[in-house]
């Protein structure tokens, strides 16, 4: 924490994003040093969510179920916290900087609203290795990809984060009937993550009337800083919205 909190804005009291700032993106290939669960046994939730969860002992307490993977400052975790009250949901990002600050905006609005934002919380990780290592089987019901790294050369394509190989692992952390959304402003990614999940056999495509009744895919171009940039130059966005199924024998 900086100092006499001058990171805060007087206003909000929320952390400013100018003392939190970091490069756009990381490479997901390269290693980081930070601690790594064993097993999703060894992720102690009462940490992360101290007034929800009583207990370490994943077996009795209640389980996160929804994950938005480099969730970036946090702007759909936070819609999701108040529309989603009872549900516990993570964000993994890869930068320090930038998990930092979403720590201290959770923090904020928790001391700010008492009693709300107690079922969202942060960790510092590479979801692309270490997914297993956080999530049991059939343990989620949403994950995000919101605005990923498009990697447009083709040598870098295995860095992107919606792959056929890494679907394999989504899909075994998602229950059936869960729910992968995804969304970009770059219509080449936006073409390569839809035919990913197309083309695998445990997704199958929201139809147009599930996609207009769900209320989270309206926040996928709103609730976050890429989605609003977008909004405001006046760009294009593309969507991938698959459930997790099971695979006809």
């Amino acid at each position: 924490m900086l100092e006499n909190e001058a990171y805060l804005s007087k206003t909000t009291h929320l952390p400013r994003k100018r003392f939190f700032r970091a490069r756009a993106h990381s490479n997901p290939l390269s290693d980081s040093h930070f601690p790594v669960p064993i097993s999703p046994s060894h992720v102690d939730y009462s940490l992360h969510y101290p007034q929800l969860v009583v207990s370490s002992d994943t077996t009795s307490s209640k389980k996160v179920e929804f994950a938005d993977i480099g969730c970036g400052f946090g702007g759909l975790l936070i819609s999701l916290a108040t529309l989603f009250p009872e549900t516990l949901m993570i964000g993994m990002e890869l930068r320090d900087k930038v998990t930092e600050y979403v720590k201290e905006r959770i923090l904020a609005l928790r001391k700010a609203n008492p009693g709300q934002y107690q079922n969202v919380s942060v960790v510092r990780t590479n979801s692309m290795k270490y997914i297993p290592n956080y999530f049991q089987k059939a343990q989620l019901s949403k994950m995000f990809f919101l605005f990923p790294d498009p990697h447009f050369k083709e040598k870098n394509h295995r860095r992107r984060v919606i792959s056929p190989y890494l679907l394999d692992e989504y899909a075994y952390a998602l229950r059936v009937g869960g729910i992968i959304y995804t969304i970009t402003d770059v219509e080449e990614l936006g073409e390569w993550m839809n035919s990913c999940l197309a083309g695998h056999p445990m997704f199958e495509a929201l139809t147009q009337k599930e996609l207009e009744a769900d209320p989270v895919v309206k926040l996928l171009s709103s609730a976050t800083e890429e989605g609003q940039k977008v909004s405001r130059n006046g760009g294009q966005t593309f969507q991938a919205i698959y459930r997790r199924i099971t695979p006809i024998s």
